[in-house]
């Protein structure tokens, strides 16, 4: 018998690295975690921003050369990691590990070659193709899409890649230069005020200078949480003025949890999860809710 388990013991022990190299790595990860994570701060210090991102490229390199980037997510994050280079060398090595995520994982996003693509471009002088670069004009200028040559790249490809269509970028470009809500809400100090201002602006549609998107109202909402009685109002008329929206009536039962009036809660994660039955959240809320 202890022949029969020492071949046992080394099978088991022969398994072992393959299923190491099929699991993400943990640092890169953690990088590109920092990576996004210093990019959703207010007032952004580019220069130390810069230093870092220069620290974690030349991190992912020394792991490349060690070969410990081994998953499609691995070379995903890294590509992520290159694309916020300054450089043209920083963008086609975007490029070139967008390719390599992609071939080891096809379920990896594929927006960021066709954005890696474009960045390369842009930064050669040349033309964009899919349309996934803004910039912005002066500094207190407005956004605008770099340019694009639009005879290279369809918008049946276009999709392929999660970019927006060429008519959908417009609407982006106007989207990125609207007002936000709260710029209005400082001065009128009055959420009533700012929800009746709201309605308003949602009514002249294209022709409003602000953005009353759902995502945007959404937003807003969050940003008085520190006072549920008026953050509410604001998620409710969210739920009214985008009705078909999900997300809208989850972020309106959270409130309305937080703010103990269960029942109603428990009225606006049902009314979620109709409209999404794979709105994960609002089902895990309402197991939670109807077991108390």
């Amino acid at each position: 018998m202890k022949p029969f388990i020492a071949i046992i013991i080394f099978a088991a022990l022969a398994c072992m690295p393959l299923f190491a190299q099929t699991s993400d790595n943990a640092e890169i990860q953690r990088m590109y975690d920092e990576d996004q994570s210093a990019r959703k701060v207010a007032n952004i210090n580019w220069t130390e921003l810069n230093k870092a991102d220069a620290l974690r490229r030349r991190r992912v390199d020394e792991l490349l050369d060690s070969s410990k980037v081994r998953t499609g997510q691995d070379f995903y994050r890294s590509a992520m990691i290159f694309q916020h280079g300054t450089d043209t060398l920083a963008s086609a090595k975007a490029i070139k590990l967008m390719k390599q995520a992609l071939d080891l994982d096809s379920t990896v996003n594929r927006w960021l070659l066709a954005a890696a693509i474009d960045r390369h471009l842009m930064r050669k002088g040349m033309p964009q193709i899919y349309g996934t670069q803004y910039i912005m004009m002066g500094q207190n200028g407005k956004w605008q899409r770099y340019q694009i040559d639009t005879t290279k790249v369809t918008d049946q490809e276009r999709r392929a890649y999660h970019v927006e269509t060429l008519a959908e970028q417009l609407v982006k470009e106007r989207r990125m230069n609207l007002r936000p809500i709260l710029e209005y809400h400082q001065t009128s100090k009055s959420t009533d005020e700012t929800a009746a201002f709201i309605r308003a602006e949602v009514q002249k549609g294209a022709s409003s200078l602000y953005d009353v998107s759902e995502a945007a109202i959404n937003s807003f909402g969050y940003k008085l949480m520190d006072s549920l009685s008026e953050a509410v109002k604001i998620f409710k008329l969210n739920t009214e003025l985008y009705p078909t929206g999900f997300n809208t009536f989850d972020s309106y039962g959270e409130c309305l949890l937080k703010l103990d009036r269960k029942k109603e809660a428990i009225a606006a994660y049902q009314k979620s999860l109709s409209l999404n039955p794979r709105n994960t959240n609002a089902r895990s809320a309402l197991a939670t809710l109807q077991t108390r």
